[in-house]
């Protein structure tokens, strides 16, 4: 799917950066987030139980103290002792406790007998009572103190507040009278006391996720003033850098022309002057009928015939014919012939057939590259021989360069600093993603040019008027 709109590169390099700290804070503050509930919830639920277990001791021990009061009575008894029975239901009724603390009975019918604090519940048989909830009331608490004791838990009106609310009660039984004799907490303390510290514990992780969120956010605003001042930092050297190839574009064309001038003034120039002259010479022999002037005209002729090799030559130099005509191979081979006549410098050349054909561009970066080390050769390196090979490998296209020369650090002394060319070549190789190695030292230099398989034709894409011994 494409983007409606195209992102810079900041604005890359902001999501990148951002993207994995932002799903990775999200990750760390769900996984927090979700164990520090699970830990709240462990914790709530343990305080619960303790809770719990604490206030059934406590019925256990009130309990205790109501067997404790009645046992005597109870023990001397028979089962049918309607007074004993009485004085017990007393006792259990006198026994109160806190607000809402009381001791009840039911027999094992359903009748209450027992209910200081709710006496409309006196001599009515409740069989078959249940709460709110549809929890089992009257039946369950007869069936606990059948078979020993236990507890049991269902909602109850709070005799203070008339308010429904959770009712832990402990059952024992009489089972020579057949009595289910029991007392109850409510549980509404426990409960708030659980929701407070379920809401303490909330507010823990809450405060630590909003820390997550904070160190998160942080995080974020240092990695956004971090990819600003990487920006802002990249530009300028990119602008820098932009100013410096472009001064070095200029110094380029600027030496270039220079260089065409100098040819042009000193070889053109010269030659062009001196067939005036002999031009001139040979019409004022002429206008004397001197027998001299054939010779002099012939003299300009050969010295015209010089310039415009010459002219030639220039030409050769900016853009040679037979690069684009016959190939690389051949273009060296002209430019290594030229440079031997010309300087008096031994010259070899060595080319293998390639499998593949060189693109237009490597042509001319190779022949630039050529074209550069020769002139520097020329210019420093005081060699009395230059070898030039072009051969294919499995890097590539592959041209070497040596010379017996001084060597560019040695001449580097006598020359003035500069390394334009050097440069330019550097520049040609790494624009194809090539290499340029140049080694040196006092025994010659040897400079060598690999151009990379991608740059090499197939078969289809031969030219017709190139060579195959390019």
């Amino acid at each position: 799917m494409r983007l409606p709109f195209r992102l810079s590169y900041g604005q890359k390099l902001f999501l990148l950066a951002t993207l994995p700290l932002i799903v990775a804070a999200s990750a760390i503050g769900y996984v927090v987030l979700k164990q520090s509930q699970e830990l709240a919830d462990r914790e709530i639920a343990q305080l619960e139980n303790q809770l719990l277990a604490a206030k059934r001791e406590e019925l256990k021990n009130y309990l205790s103290i109501a067997r404790t009061s009645i046992i005597n009575i109870y023990g001397r008894a028979q089962p049918d002792d309607a007074a004993a029975k009485l004085e017990v239901s007393r006792i259990l009724s006198s026994l109160l406790y806190g607000q809402d603390g009381y001791f009840f009975v039911f027999d094992y019918d359903g009748t209450n007998l027992v209910s200081p604090r709710q006496t409309y519940l006196i001599d009515k048989n409740w069989r078959g009572l249940k709460d709110l909830n549809g929890t089992p009331i009257t039946d369950e608490l007869v069936r606990i103190a059948r078979s020993g004791g236990g507890y049991h838990s269902f909602q109850w009106t709070k005799p203070s507040t008339r308010e429904v609310a959770p009712f832990e009660t402990y059952v024992v039984g009489l089972q020579d009278w057949k009595w289910a004799i029991g007392t109850g907490i409510f549980l509404d303390d426990v409960l708030d006391g659980v929701a407070a510290a379920r809401a303490d514990v909330q507010a823990r992780v809450d405060r630590t996720f909003r820390l997550v969120l904070a160190i998160a956010g942080a995080a974020l605003l240092v990695v956004f003033i971090t990819g600003m001042f990487i920006t802002i930092r990249e530009r300028r050297l990119a602008d820098a850098k932009l100013k410096r190839l472009t001064q070095r574009v200029f110094d380029t064309q600027e030496e270039e022309r220079g260089r065409v001038a100098r040819e042009l003034h000193d070889s053109i120039s010269q030659i062009l002057v001196g067939v005036r002259y002999a031009l001139d010479l040979a019409r004022r022999r002429l206008a004397k009928g001197d027998a001299g002037a054939g010779d002099t005209l012939d003299k300009g002729i050969d010295t015209l015939a010089g310039a415009i090799q010459e002219v030639r030559r220039i030409s050769r130099d900016l853009r040679p014919g037979v690069l684009d005509d016959l190939g690389l191979g051949p273009a060296l081979r002209t430019l290594v012939d030229d440079f031997g006549e010309r300087t008096g410098i031994q010259t070899k050349y060595n080319s293998v057939v390639f499998r593949n054909r060189l693109d237009g561009d490597s042509k001319i970066a190779l022949y630039r590259v050529a074209q550069e080390a020769l002139t520097n050769i020329e210019r420093h390196a005081q060699a009395s021989a230059v070898e030039i090979s072009l051969f294919g490998s499995r890097d590539g296209a592959v041209m070497q360069i040596r010379d017996n020369g001084i060597g560019t650090r040695a001449a580097r002394r006598n020359t003035q600093p500069g390394g334009l060319g050097t440069r330019n070549m550097q520049e040609r190789i790494d624009h194809l993603d090539g290499k340029l190695k140049i080694t040196s030292d006092a025994g010659g230099t040897l400079v060598e040019a690999i151009v990379p398989l991608t740059h090499m034709l197939g078969p289809g894409d031969r030219l017709p008027r190139q060579e195959a011994a390019e």
